[in-house]
């Protein structure tokens, strides 16, 4: 388990006071029921910047907190629990692309903003069903931007998308060139296809021929920890819940094969925390192995979360089935969360191949 600072601590505490007194699973519930066009309650983002999320990785000379990536992560990892719909995960994604690869100018204009909470911003890389950051067709021809961009996490929107094209990533501002077209997923959040037809594209210019990497290595990092929160709020629901369900005259807790299946969820999750941090740890030092370590920590997470979801709504018998449970929110989110920036065997095999294998 990481170290974290007194601010880390402090920060993880209050993340994890306001998702549980200001945004429980029945505030996405509510949210759900409304379905606004953004995909989350614009009053409740407007809180998680006030309180400075929105600039935790953003430098102080820009507004921001600067507090690394671990802070974020512990941040999403609290808010993971509760299921919090946000565009903080995304945003900070557009936000590593920014201060990896932007000039001084495109930081000055974009990331005071994006720290106020004033800029909704995403990364748009993938073109097909799959991740495949190889295989990009998007191009760029005089300053216009063209290419569609499928399951945009915030797409419906976001003001600034961070746009991966043949020849880098380019920044596309959402009002000139940009169609549009919601896609309804399990998770019941934000997803879109992006169509950009001549839209006017402002290039990253530095972070080198690696750039796009970095970014989706972060991206992937700040999702594993969402999954980490998500993971550990199911297992702590199914295990109350055990330890209070009769059947048989007996409590389900005091059955030896139920005690297996949980022992085996908390030894997977032990593992997945470590993964997780470890990434998280990696970018903020970093170091040189960040890209096997975000590799391994996607792959833990996945399979851990898949595991812990499916048990959650299997050991909560049939009210586990129905919609009037919070467990198919868990298992819905998990479905989407295990594919985006690369399933679990995507990953495996960039691990084996970085590893040398």
């Amino acid at each position: 388990m990481a170290v974290l600072t007194e601010e880390q601590t402090m920060l993880r505490d209050m993340a994890r006071e306001w998702a549980d007194n200001e945004s429980p699973v029945t505030a996405f519930r509510k949210m759900r029921a409304a379905a606004p066009v953004e995909g989350y309650d614009p009053a409740a983002w407007s809180e998680q910047a006030q309180m400075g999320w929105a600039g935790i990785l953003v430098p102080e000379e820009h507004g921001g907190a600067g507090m690394g990536y671990l802070a974020l992560g512990s941040v999403l990892e609290q808010l993971g629990r509760t299921l919090v719909a946000t565009p903080l995960g995304a945003t900070a994604a557009a936000t590593a692309a920014i201060i990896l690869g932007g000039s001084d100018e495109q930081k000055a204009k974009w990331l005071p903003k994006i720290a106020a909470g004033e800029v909704v911003a995403t990364v748009a890389v993938d073109e097909g069903p799959n991740f495949d950051p190889v295989r990009i067709e998007a191009s760029v021809s005089g300053g216009k931007l063209s290419g569609t961009k499928e399951f945009v996490a915030e797409g419906d929107s976001a003001q600034l998308f961070v746009v991966a094209a043949s020849d880098g990533l380019y920044l596309v501002e959402g009002d000139a060139g940009v169609a549009r077209a919601t896609r309804k997923m399990a998770d019941s959040r934000s997803h879109a296809q992006v169509a950009f037809d001549g839209a006017p594209a402002d290039k990253l210019a530095n972070g080198g021929d690696d750039l796009l990497q970095k970014v989706c290595d972060r991206a992937a990092a700040a999702t594993c920890a969402e999954m980490l929160g998500m993971a550990e709020s199911a297992f702590e629901q199914t295990n109350d819940y055990l330890k209070t369900r009769v059947q048989f005259g007996q409590k389900l807790s005091t059955f030896q094969a139920l005690q297996h299946r949980m022992a085996k969820m908390f030894t997977e999750l032990e593992m997945m925390r470590s993964a997780v941090e470890g990434a998280l740890e990696a970018i903020d030092a970093d170091r040189p192995d960040v890209a096997q370590s975000v590799s391994l920590a996607k792959a833990v997470a996945g399979d851990t979360l898949h595991l812990v979801s499916r048990e959650m709504i299997q050991l909560h018998g049939g009210i586990g089935m129905t919609d009037e449970h919070d467990a198919g929110f868990y298992i819905k989110r998990a479905q989407v969360l295990e594919t985006i920036w690369g399933n679990a065997a995507w990953h495996r095999e960039r691990f084996a191949r970085l590893s040398g294998y």
